[in-house]
């Protein structure tokens, strides 16, 4: 089963895909795939009646974030030893935590703005993990896995003199600019998808970039739940990004993001692929 939202931005309906491929309109069941359904259905989504359910076609329908507007983004910096290397800096010994603002996040195909001013817009394949239960003071990664809805493939992208300059230690003012967080196609729920074994990869105007593994993440998905949980309560719908490979403009091995541009990210079968074109924000006005 796998989980997504499409339509026109702002009026996406709820789907769900079983194992056949085949889609139907969740509507009759839930306005929307949102912190209160996934507290209800992520872990059984097997159980689901699809009986009734209206089919729904996919063709030529826009691919929202497969998540309704979270309450909280959370990033997590340096996931990954050969990306920690690549900046210049030594592997954490704890998760490096910022936040995203939830207007950052949008559908996996739409485009991305650079604003007025941005030089160092850099590109961020990552897996998504996405909350399903309130976690807070958790003791064990078994309890924290427990309270994971699904995964989700996410490009954290990042203005790195926002990053680096603006923000000072907390990195947070280049990370959340509108339209900074593609995220999906898809959600798809934990009984699917094993978080230490998604390939992830990422390309711009088709040259390869990144290409790695989840399994070499520094701290896994249930133990940034973990961990995270003993700061703050995280709630259903609330998402973690956890970190991105090597292989980013900030490395110095490759330019930075202008205007026309095309990043395709993909996680392999698991989470499917996205693509998006950069625009310059003048298009917007």
């Amino acid at each position: 089963m796998r989980l997504m939202r499409i339509g026109t931005a702002g009026n996406e309906i709820p789907v769900i895909i079983d194992d056949e491929g085949h889609a139907y309109d969740l509507r009759p069941v839930t306005s929307d795939i949102d912190g209160s359904f996934l507290q209800t259905w992520a872990h059984q989504l097997d159980e689901l009646d699809l009986t009734g359910l209206p089919y729904v076609s996919l063709e030529g329908k826009r691919i929202g974030a497969p998540i309704a507007r979270p309450g909280a983004v959370i990033g997590v910096g340096l996931n990954y030893a050969a990306h920690a290397a690549e900046s210049g800096l030594p592997e954490p010994e704890r998760p490096i935590i910022f936040f995203k603002h939830p207007t950052t996040v949008v559908g996996p195909n739409d485009d991305v703005v650079i604003l007025p001013g941005a030089q160092r817009v850099d590109w961020e394949v990552e897996l998504g993990v996405v909350i399903g239960q309130p976690a807070s003071y958790l003791t064990s990664d078994t309890d924290a896995a427990a309270c994971i809805a699904g995964f989700v493939l996410s490009n954290d992208v990042s203005e790195r003199e926002y990053q680096l300059e603006h923000s000072g230690p907390q990195w947070s003012l280049g990370k959340s600019c509108p339209t900074f967080n593609p995220l999906g196609p898809w959600l798809v729920p934990p009984s699917a998808a094993d978080a230490d074994g998604i390939e992830l990869a990422s390309w711009v105007n088709d040259e390869p970039r990144q290409k790695s593994s989840t399994r070499d993440m520094i701290f896994g998905a249930a133990e940034l739940v973990r961990r995270l949980s003993h700061y703050m309560v995280l709630e259903p719908g609330d998402l973690i990004t956890t970190g991105t490979p090597a292989g980013v403009a900030l490395s110095g091995r490759f330019p930075y993001l202008k205007a026309g541009d095309v990043i395709r990210m993909s996680g392999g079968d698991v989470l499917g692929e996205q693509r998006q074109r950069f625009v310059d924000a003048s298009v917007l006005v």
